[in-house]
């Protein structure tokens, strides 16, 4: 779907699509197009009995008199007072999903100046425009047979206003975060017989086109840096794993210290010897969604050209059960030199980030760091799928996050740490277990482990197990299926906080 900006006008074919706001207020162009149309949009307005320009709601008007397009399409806007980003971007999505169900090929959108609102103009497009990109994502492309009414039909989708070049351009920004997105969602779309380690690393080396660094570790070098958690979750898979690390040096000061995001990047997890059940195994390809959101967050960054210094490591590894398999009660070493006692071989996603954590903040000294996992189930049991769990060692650090997910639409819930949950992963013949007592505080524990191995960076661990898929496909602006959950999120943390 092609997305265009313009002047307002009155469009001759398509769908024509008007804001409304509470109480069938009339938007400026509104009343402009009911004067065309003899007073047909305020009488349909007040002969419904569901729609008055409530938030969200819509009303479709087919062969409208007075007009050539073949519907005017009315979207409720709610209060001016309360119309933001998110509002915005859920009135794009929603448009684009309507639009598809018509069998409609082309629309223009107006969106109008208004006065009392906390938005301008041209922020309202811009955020209509990334909300109309991100509901417009769909992964075909194994997809050979297809009922037409199942295709996507919308082919453009014009957005009117006042200043179209202002508007045009401040949508760039967001059209590239919505790059970043995609990125994502192909990532952790595909079956894991086409995205396995080696296959990401490639993926990875592309970014070099949009400016940045690549560096990585192969197998020999991270035996040599004494890598023994993340090469142990890997070695019983014939291929290889890797560490990937992607620089972004967008800051005028080229030794500003960078900011660090670290993922988990399993592209297949069967538990290992400690196999997962059958059921539902099939959506352990995107066990590497951590690391997807970091790849994807990376091309979003340097696509905008975001003003910073940012790292991106990923630890790539596929966890299967062969003979030369991590056997429950193998002790590994890791490259802080703590060893661990491998309870569980299904707790792996810990293992790697133990060695990808402790790697990144003794080679590089980033300001912070922030990782991402799909680490523990019992992350959706405690919050379910509406808001990833975010545990920190810095107050700053997570009140930032905090209101990032408030802001981007991808929300976070505090979670606690502590010495009473880390006493739980002390093992009896090593430093440490990779899994706590039971059932117990399953994210916590996880969590807890991971400290271990930042000393004294600030640092942010998020668990986006219940995240990473949708399967419910309610959201405006994220399909079912990967929601590159993530990217929205700390892009808005740089763009907020840390840009120069």
């Amino acid at each position: 779907m092609k997305i265009g900006y313009s002047e307002i006008s009155v469009p001759e074919t398509g769908t024509l699509i008007v804001g409304i706001l509470a109480e069938g207020g009339l938007t400026p162009s509104a009343t402009d197009f009911d004067g065309r149309m003899s007073g047909a949009l305020a009488k349909a307005i007040s002969a419904s009995a569901r729609f008055s320009g409530k938030k969200n709601s819509l009303l479709a008007l087919n062969a409208p008199a007075g007009l050539t397009v073949n519907r005017v399409l009315l979207v409720g806007l709610g209060k001016v007072e309360d119309i933001d980003a998110l509002q915005m971007q859920a009135l794009g999505g929603r448009v684009v999903s309507a639009l598809n169900k018509f069998g409609e090929t082309e629309a223009a959108l107006v969106v109008d100046a208004l006065a009392a609102s906390p938005l301008g103009v041209t922020e309202m497009v811009a955020e209509a425009a990334f909300g109309a990109r991100l509901a417009a994502y769909r992964f075909d492309k194994y997809r050979t047979k297809q009922k037409e009414e199942d295709k996507p039909t919308l082919e453009s989708l014009a957005i009117m206003s006042e200043s179209a070049e202002a508007a045009k351009a401040a949508a760039e920004p967001r059209q590239r975060v919505g790059d970043g997105v995609y990125m994502t969602r192909d990532l952790v779309s595909e079956p894991s017989n086409v995205k396995y380690p080696a296959a990401i690393v490639e993926d990875i080396k592309a970014l070099a086109a949009n400016g940045i660094d690549v560096e990585v570790l192969h197998e020999e070098r991270m035996h040599e840096l004494g890598m023994g958690a993340l090469l142990g979750v890997g070695q019983g898979s014939r291929r290889d794993s890797f560490i990937a690390v992607m620089r972004w040096n967008g800051s005028p000061n080229t030794d500003e210290p960078p900011i660090a995001f670290v993922g988990k990047g399993v592209t297949f997890d069967t538990g290992g010897i400690s196999i997962k059940p059958s059921g539902g195994m099939e959506e352990m390809k995107y066990d590497m969604a951590g690391a997807g959101a970091v790849i994807g967050l990376m091309k979003a960054l340097a696509g905008r050209k975001a003003r910073t210094n940012v790292l991106g490591v990923v630890g790539l590894v596929e966890n299967m059960p062969d003979g030369n398999a991590q056997r429950p009660g193998d002790v590994v070493t890791t490259m802080s030199g703590q060893t661990i006692e491998v309870i569980n071989t299904d707790a792996e996603g810990r293992l790697v980030l133990s060695d990808a954590l402790w790697y990144t903040q003794k080679t590089f000294k980033p300001k912070f760091m922030v990782d991402l996992a799909t680490l523990t189930g019992a992350i959706i049991v405690s919050l379910g799928t509406y808001q990833a769990g975010l545990f920190s060692n810095n107050d700053e650090l997570a009140e930032r996050l905090l209101v990032a997910g408030k802001a981007s639409g991808e929300e976070l819930w505090r979670m606690p740490l502590g010495s009473r949950y880390d006493k739980d992963i002390n093992s009896e013949i090593a430093d440490m277990k990779n899994v706590g007592k039971g059932r117990e505080a399953g994210s916590i524990t996880a969590a807890q482990l991971l400290e271990r191995f930042v000393a004294d960076t600030p640092w942010a661990h998020l668990d986006i197990a219940g995240m990473a898929w949708m399967k419910r496909g309610d959201s405006p602006t994220v399909p079912k299926g990967a929601s590159g959950f993530g990217v929205r999120l700390l892009d808005k943390l740089v763009a907020d906080y840390y840009e120069s």
